[in-house]
């Protein structure tokens, strides 16, 4: 990412160039259909065969993970991403979301592997997960998933707004996107069901039962790499019990 500035009036604006031109030219469809939605960055221009995206700048920009955030701020963002209600469109560069989730789980057997750390997850219990996600993807709705969307990828807006950035779209189940935000610093399965209440009450079309599917099975998924950071907090031992519950 660059820092730029406009020719004409100065403002800043954002260059990202991305080594792979795929990725690149599936953030720019995510965000052409998303564009005029306060709640996903600008896309202003795009030179996709050197993976380039001009973005407008995010102010103030501060990532949410930094702040101290509410689910009704959260119920906002995740409306307003689906409200474009997308579908996918013959010559879509968009893959399903059944892929996202393939690639999630071989990225973490690799780091499970790499730290040694098979002794809480064996592969048995990464298959069953992936089974699980791979059947919550092809069973439910399709509509346009961000695929990346967790507190570091989320600022502060105008009017204390939360604007998403770098998506890894995808066409599948939008509860997908509500994972990261009902387990964070979650420690019990009670206050984990409350959050997802809630929002189900503020979010129409988002499905408890799915939202806690969803959880179960990408449990793992936000476990391991806390435990390679030898996170051995109450928020990681709960996520190491939901993963094998």
């Amino acid at each position: 990412m660059f820092r730029c500035l406009r020719r004409e009036d100065g403002g800043p604006v954002w260059l990202k160039l991305t080594p792979d031109p795929v990725i690149a030219t599936e953030e720019a469809e995510a965000l052409r259909a998303w564009a005029g939605t306060p709640s996903v960055v600008t896309m202003l221009a795009q030179e996709l065969g050197e993976g380039a995206l001009l973005l407008e700048s995010v102010e103030p920009g501060v990532p949410v993970r930094e702040l101290a955030w509410r689910l009704h701020e959260v119920a906002v963002l995740l409306r307003e991403l689906r409200a474009p209600s997308p579908t996918p469109a013959r010559r879509s560069v968009l893959r399903p979301l059944s892929h996202r989730i393939g690639f999630l789980f071989d990225l973490t057997g690799r780091r499970l592997a790499g730290a040694g750390g098979s002794g809480l997850f064996d592969s048995a219990l990464l298959g069953r997960a992936r089974t699980a996600a791979l059947e919550l993807a092809a069973s439910g709705p399709v509509g346009l998933v961000h695929g990346d969307l967790h507190p570091a990828n989320v600022l502060s807006g105008p009017g204390a707004g939360m604007v998403a950035i770098d998506p890894r779209p995808a066409w599948g189940d939008p509860d997908f996107d509500t994972v990261d935000w009902v387990l964070d610093g979650v420690v019990e399965r009670v206050e984990l069901e409350r959050r997802i209440e809630e929002l189900s009450v503020l979010v129409p079309g988002l499905s408890p039962d799915r939202v806690l599917g969803w959880c179960r099975a990408l449990a793992v998924l936000i476990a391991v790499p806390r435990i390679c950071e030898r996170r051995n907090d109450s928020a990681t031992e709960f996520l190491v019990r939901l993963a094998r519950s």
